[in-house]
């Protein structure tokens, strides 16, 4: 048995001739949709596979096909003969273009085979001249098919070895997803071995040395990893004690290291290639000598085989010594190597003699971090989810790490100007503008896919991100503001019960069958829900939000709107702060800002309009044409006329009617600025790098009772119920106290897993059911809902595309808090909170 390894991500040309085998192959060790036929393509062009006179736009087709998987990162296999050159350079281009390694897998079959097999076919009429010439063709090539860019070629010399062949998928060596750190990774480190071993104590590394005294290892009690960034020789005062220390320390498994310009070009001449001694490589060459040759030809080896870029944790983290932008991540190719080595200059150089590099990492979109050095920075900054950790040791500045996952910067400072720059050590353009802070318009136009941690990639339709676009642009704050919109919450299911549309019993049913044993019931507030920003003064908001002067928060709706102008606004945040400054709630959150989940109260606050022009007329006019109709039939059956039917039924929608007004009335009382207005906050979302959605929901409710507390005029408290699923006389309970709440004229209750964030095995558990009241959802259905017939009809309601989107709007919530929290850049933070915007335009039934 034949076993042919190949690269996971990869071109595949199939080589042989007409005949051969290449299909039959081809569909025994590929997928389906791996395999990009010509045959196949002839087909699509001109309904026919043997027709030759197609060839060239069949085969546009073909490289059209393979390009668009190779874009998405997927294994191509081009079936086709590719015995001519001109064939196989096309193949070979296309990989390159992708930057994917070019494989052919040559099968060499004997001629009589071929032929006989042609034979048994009656598609195919070509005369055996054509087999032996593609033959001859082959022959003359198998040769040369190295030199002609192929990475690697497998040949196939029998229909038995052909047969038998396995096809083993290898990753690539820079794909290390599969590690997940924790890391520590460490910039340009120039020979400043004594700094080195600073900053690895100061991480909490313990330094092992041989018998001479020289580090060889460094190892961390909690398995932490370090990954170097390159550059670690050159113009320091010992780059063979960093060299043997770094070399060490990934020997034992300890370390990951990516190479930069400075090892390749070491490497280069350590093995004797002509190269132009400078930027300190005469003092590393000059220091090597003094080391034992087995020494230096280890460090050949290691610079040698270090591997130009990582791709870690699931494809969270990339390191590359110089950067790498999205479109190269995980890729193979001379112009990857390049850029992870040098960046992408322009070709041009500076008034200090040094290459003008492109700012790639201000137009960075991508959602794996890129950690990198190479281009020294007095400061680390965060520009699009990219750091750059060379802070210019050598050059007297600091030797830097950042702690991954947590996104913490541990620095040491030199001990001293070891090597003085050629250029002064200050911000690059692109750190120094914040281009991570600006918006493009390009990030929500289109059909969009936004990566969430807790529920996978979800979509956003563009006809959604357009509307999402106007709402956004014309009446919503300015998107600092604007870190989270809340989802909607799903409905509970159907109630069986005949004179009820939502019922408890379904939710706590419902919990229970997700394994979820303890639920919270919260009561529902008759407002608006309302999100809550406030920083603790001025400075922190201009710092952390870029919040210009009389800006220290936003109190907006479910579409991002302001509920108040900006004095009232500002007014209103003052009084959220002096609660939340009273309790000493930003000293103990250790924070200076907090986004709050909360209900407004009352709901004439926000929807007055709705309330007059379409509640209120409708009720008026009910209550005023139902009295005169009542009347009238009355009149009637006094009369002897059978109306009785019409009379009862009429009867009943005048009270629907008063229930009606009864129902919204109740939403509605006198403010006078922010006077009669009210909070009742019920979650902490998150504050300085942190979120808090793995808090019990007790606790978020106990928080809110310290700012009710603080100020019982302007907060109001949310009651709750705590029920467990599995306990009979729990669940009747919660349904009584559900029953008492709306009966006193209540909108209803959430009921919510009081764990908070749940997992079950089929994925994400619904964060919230809402369970309204009887006369509540008056409102919402109409007067008349409660008729059997009505509501019968009602009972068919779907709830599966609503329970989906209140699913999804969670994760892009969560999402969307999380980048918040790690401070990252605001289009990262904007694009989940966006996209939530956009899925509200989603056609689902309004009234669930």
């Amino acid at each position: 048995m034949s076993s042919i390894a190949i690269p996971e991500l990869s071109l595949v040309a199939l080589v042989g001739v007409s005949g051969s085998g290449k299909s039959t192959f081809a569909a025994r060790l590929f997928g389906r949709f791996e395999v990009v036929s010509s045959d196949f393509c002839r087909g699509l062009v001109a309904d026919d596979e043997n027709d030759q006179t197609v060839s060239g736009d069949a085969f546009d087709v073909l490289y059209y096909i393979a390009g668009k998987r190779l874009a998405g990162g997927r294994l191509t296999v081009v079936d086709a003969t590719n015995v001519q050159r001109e064939a196989r350079r096309q193949v070979v281009d296309l990989a390159k273009a992708h930057d994917v390694l070019p494989v052919a897998i040559v099968l060499d079959v004997p001629e009589s085979v071929c032929l006989e097999r042609n034979r048994d076919r009656p598609d195919r009429d070509f005369g055996p001249h054509v087999v032996r010439r593609q033959r001859d063709q082959l022959r003359r090539s198998i040769k040369g098919l190295a030199k002609e860019g192929f990475r690697q070629v497998h040949v196939l010399r029998s229909v038995e070895e052909i047969e038998s062949a396995t096809i083993v998928r290898e990753r690539l060596y820079n794909d290390r997803r599969d590690e997940h750190g924790p890391f520590d990774v460490i910039g340009d480190v120039h020979g400043c071995r004594s700094e080195l071993e600073a900053l690895l104590d100061r991480l909490g590394y313990v330094v092992a040395r041989d018998d001479a005294g020289r580090a060889v290892d460094a190892v961390h009690p909690e398995g932490r990893r370090v990954i170097f960034l390159g550059d670690l020789v050159d113009r320091g005062p010992d780059s063979p004690g960093v060299l043997r220390l770094a070399m060490g320390m990934t020997a034992a498994g300890h370390a990951l290291a990516v190479p930069g310009n400075h090892e390749h070009k070491l490497v280069r001449a350590l093995g004797g290639k002509q190269v132009k001694i400078g930027h300190g490589l005469a003092e590393t060459l000059e220091q090597l000598e003094q080391q034992p040759p087995e020494f230096r030809d280890a460090v050949l080896g290691w610079c040698r085989d270090l591997v130009s870029h990582l791709v870690l944790d699931d494809g969270k983290l990339v390191v590359a010594h110089a950067g790498l932008k999205e479109a190269y991540h995980g890729r193979a190719s001379g112009r990857v190597r390049a850029f992870a080595l040098y960046g992408d200059t322009t070709g041009e150089t500076d008034e200090f003699g040094l290459p003008v590099r492109y700012p790639w990492a201000t137009e960075y979109r991508g959602r794996a971090m890129v950690l990198y050095g190479h281009t020294p920075t007095p400061e680390p900054e965060w520009v699009n989810n990219t750091m750059c950790l060379d802070t210019g040791c050598v050059f007297g500045g600091h030797l830097t790490a950042l702690r991954y996952p947590e996104r913490e910067v541990v620095q040491v400072p030199a001990e001293q100007v070891w090597y003085e720059p050629v250029k002064p050590l200050v911000a690059p353009a692109a750190v120094a503008s914040r281009g991570g802070d600006e918006l493009d318009l390009t990030d929500v136009l289109g059909k969009r896919v936004v990566e969430t941690a807790h529920h996978g990639r979800v979509s956003v339709r563009a006809e959604n991100a357009a509307g999402a676009l106007e709402v956004m642009s014309r009446f919503a704050l300015h998107p600092r503001w604007l870190p989270y919109l809340p989802p909607t919450m799903a409905p509970v299911a159907t109630s069986p019960l005949p004179d009820v549309l939502e019922h408890p019993a379904e939710a706590f049913g419902a919990y229970a069958a997700d394994g979820v044993g303890e639920v919270v019931c919260e009561e529902k507030h008759m407002g608006s829900r309302a999100v809550v920003l406030v920083c603790r003064d001025q400075a922190t908001a201009t710092r952390r939000f870029g919040a210009p002067p009389g800006e220290t928060g936003a109190v907006y709706t479910r579409t991002g709107r302001s509920f108040f102008g900006a004095d009232l606004a500002e007014a209103l945040l003052d009084g959220v702060r002096t609660a939340v400054t009273a309790p000493g709630l930003w000293d103990e959150l250790g924070t200076g800002w907090l986004l709050l989940d909360a209900e407004l109260l009352p709901w004439s606050a926000k929807a007055e309009s709705l309330l007059r022009g379409q509640y209120a007329s409708v009720g008026a006019a009910a209550r005023s044409a139902l009295p005169a109709a009542v009347s009238a039939l009355s009149t009637a059956s006094a009369r002897g006329l059978d109306v009785t039917a019409l009379l009862d039924r009429t009867r009943a929608r005048l009270d629907n009617a008063a229930a009606f007004a009864d129902a919204y009335r109740r939403y509605v009382w006198p403010v006078d600025g922010l006077d009669g207005v009210q909070l009742a906050p019920f979650q902490l979302l998150a504050s300085e790098g942190a979120t808090w959605h793995d808090r019990p929901h007790l606790w978020h409710l106990e928080l809110a009772d310290r700012l009710v507390a603080a100020d019982p005029v302007l907060f109001r408290p949310t009651r709750r119920l705590a029920v467990s699923t599995s306990s009979p006389s729990s669940v009747e309970a919660g349904v009584e106290w559900w029953a008492a709440l709306t009966a006193s004229g209540g909108e209803g209750m959430v009921v919510k897993p009081a764990a908070g964030l749940v997992r079950a095995p089929r994925g994400l558990v619904q964060p919230g059911l809402k369970v309204r009241g009887r006369e509540y959802l008056r409102i919402i259905y109409g007067p008349d809902y409660t008729l059997p017939g009505h509501l019968e009809r009602l009972k068919d309601r779907g709830l599966g595309h609503k329970r989906s989107l209140a699913l999804r709007e969670y994760a892009l919530g969560l999402e969307s808090l999380e980048r918040l929290a790690r401070s990252e850049p605001l289009w990262r933070v904007h694009e989940p909170v966006f996209a939530v915007l956009a899925l509200e335009s989603e056609p689902v039934d309004p009234r669930l």
